[in-house]
């Protein structure tokens, strides 16, 4: 890196090298929290726009449903379909994407 003949390294044990070095570190900070918030808007944006959708859905959660209905356990739907179970007790809480809450009865088919 070119250094000026003049230019000196800051000096961080005086109080001005101190204040100075500080300073770097909050103009730093300030870009950072700025390049959020553009990110954001931008973000924000996109949505409006329906550009950002994210990824579609690849499982059928009326499906998982419909097994749940006809008494299979979580178990053997999540084996059948190649699901996490975790994936099966959202589905039965009728709430995808959010964490179930709550106690699920669990029973052990035999899988053929």
């Amino acid at each position: 890196m070119y250094r000026a003949a003049t230019e000196q390294p800051v000096d961080t044990l005086t109080a001005a090298g101190k204040a100075f070095f500080d300073m770097l570190g909050v103009f730093a900070e300030f870009e950072t929290n700025l390049r959020r918030e553009r990110q954001a808007e931008g973000s924000a944006a996109a949505r409006r726009r329906g550009a950002y959708r994210g990824r579609p859905p690849t499982i059928d959660m009326e499906e998982i449903r419909t097994r749940i209905a006809e008494g299979q356990s979580p178990t053997r739907i999540a084996r059948e379909m190649g699901i996490s179970r975790g994936t099966v007790y959202k589905a039965k809480a009728g709430k995808p994407g959010k964490a179930v809450q709550g106690h699920l009865e669990i029973r052990e088919d035999t899988v053929p």
